[in-house]
């Protein structure tokens, strides 16, 4: 194949899946980061249209009404409900087991991956879904006619990524609709020439294949190789490092990135028009980054902070760092439109401990949720600002690539009864360690 000299690797194990709490004794404990709790809202309409009559927090979608209701302000008849829900997973295929009466539609990120939406009798549906490692939001819409009224939820790990890549192949060139082969393929080193990889399942031209997988490797500085006929695309931990998405004849790729200590996610995509067929790829280590030297503060004036929004409208207030903060009232959900503000630090490759400044301020809200994006991944950590004003609050020590790539988010979405609190938008601070 490739002349680089590949590393030793040791697969990503499984660091825990979040199940309903009538489930949890037969899966892995709930993972850190993940949303300990669903956020529930009820409508007093079967179209979800309006605002809910009902919002609270629930830890479990396990429901079963009969002919009663989820709460004095619902009807019993002819009401929905939406649950929203992030988690963290390891790779793997996922089964969701889903009951109700009547109608259900499941999302996983923007994928719907059940729609059932009818009046039927208690039914359970079960859907297999591929997950990769890390954040997935997952939404739950139903809606009650008449009659009995049930909805749960629950799901297990069906099967784990394992030693292998997972291959997902399709007859045409834009990995479009349902895989016609999936596999687990021991590496990526194919030279096809002019056939295909499964004669009678894969066209030999005009087809796309992509491969997931995930990596424990030493932290350090690695470059990343493919070769392809035609096109390939790499991403390691959600960063698009190679883009050859276009035809050519056998071509070598070569990229570097920091990898840190941990699990590390790799997708690779490619494309193959006509003629000759190849796709190889192997990673070694390169030279290590220096450590950190120097703190960062970012604060809401510094152009290193950037803020945009949906429907809510931004204000300033005196005090804080620097005798100045941002704020907005809360807003209700993600699809509600949202604002939101992000602080870019500049540092250098290590470990920092990140702390938030809350100023003081009117009505701060309980359930500010902090994203740190880090050299690891993604970590949600809630803050009750009200609790907390006039204090630096640490979010946890993470390590930063020094690149760019991290930084700090929070956003006006409380999951409160939208415009009762207030969220404040002022410095982050990194201190290294």
């Amino acid at each position: 194949m490739m002349k680089i000299k590949k590393l030793s690797i040791l697969l990503a194990l499984f660091v825990g899946l979040v199940l309903p709490a009538n489930a949890a004794a037969q899966g892995p404990a709930q993972p850190e980061f993940s949303d300990p709790t669903w956020s529930a809202y009820y409508y007093d309409n079967m179209e979800l249209v309006g605002d809910p009559v009902v919002v609270r927090t629930e830890e479990q979608i396990n429901h079963n009404w009969r002919a009663g209701s989820p709460g004095p302000q619902v009807p019993a008849n002819r009401f929905s409900a939406r649950w929203l829900r992030s988690v963290t997973v390891s790779a793997g295929t996922y089964r969701f087991a889903v009951t109700s009466d009547d109608g259900v539609r499941v999302w996983v990120d923007d994928t719907l991956i059940l729609d059932e939406w009818n009046d039927h009798a208690a039914q359970t549906f079960f859907v297999d879904h591929y997950l990769e490692t890390g954040e997935h939001l997952i939404t739950v819409e139903y809606y009650e006619h008449t009659g009995s009224a049930v909805m749960q939820l629950s799901w297990t790990l069906a099967s784990q990524a394992g030693g292998r890549w997972r291959g997902k192949y399709y007859n045409n060139t834009a990995l479009r609709g349902l895989p016609v082969l999936v596999r687990n393929d021991a590496m990526i080193d194919f030279d096809w020439d002019t056939s295909s990889p499964d004669p009678g399942l894969v066209n030999a031209d005009f087809f796309s294949a992509s491969w997931t997988r995930d990596i424990n490797v030493a932290a350090g500085l690695y470059e990343f190789e493919v070769v392809t006929d035609d096109g390939a695309r790499l991403w390691v931990n959600g960063e698009l490092l190679i883009d050859a998405w276009y035809d050519q004849a056998a071509t070598t790729y070569t990229a570097s990135t920091f990898v840190p200590e941990g699990t590390t996610s790799i997708r690779l995509e490619y494309y193959e028009h006509t003629g000759y067929a190849v796709i190889q790829f192997d990673w070694s280590s390169a030279e290590t980054v220096a450590p950190p030297v120097e703190a960062d503060v970012v604060d809401d004036a510094s152009n290193a902070f950037v803020q945009g929004g949906g429907q809510g409208e931004w204000l300033r207030a005196a005090g804080g760092v620097n005798d100045r903060f941002s704020w907005t009232y809360n807003n209700q959900a993600f699809r509600t439109g949202y604002n939101w503000g992000r602080w870019y630090p500049d540092v250098t490759l290590g470990d920092y401990e990140v702390y938030a400044y809350v100023p003081v301020h009117e009505d701060l809200t309980t359930h500010a949720r902090y994203g740190v994006s880090h050299a690891e991944g993604f970590t949600w950590r809630v803050v009750d600002q009200i609790a907390n004003q006039g204090r630096w609050i640490s979010l946890g020590i993470y390590q930063f690539r020094g690149d760019g790539s991290g930084y700090v988010t929070l956003s006006d979405v409380t999951f409160e009864t939208p415009r009762t609190r207030t969220v404040a938008f002022d410095a982050v601070r990194w201190e290294p360690r």
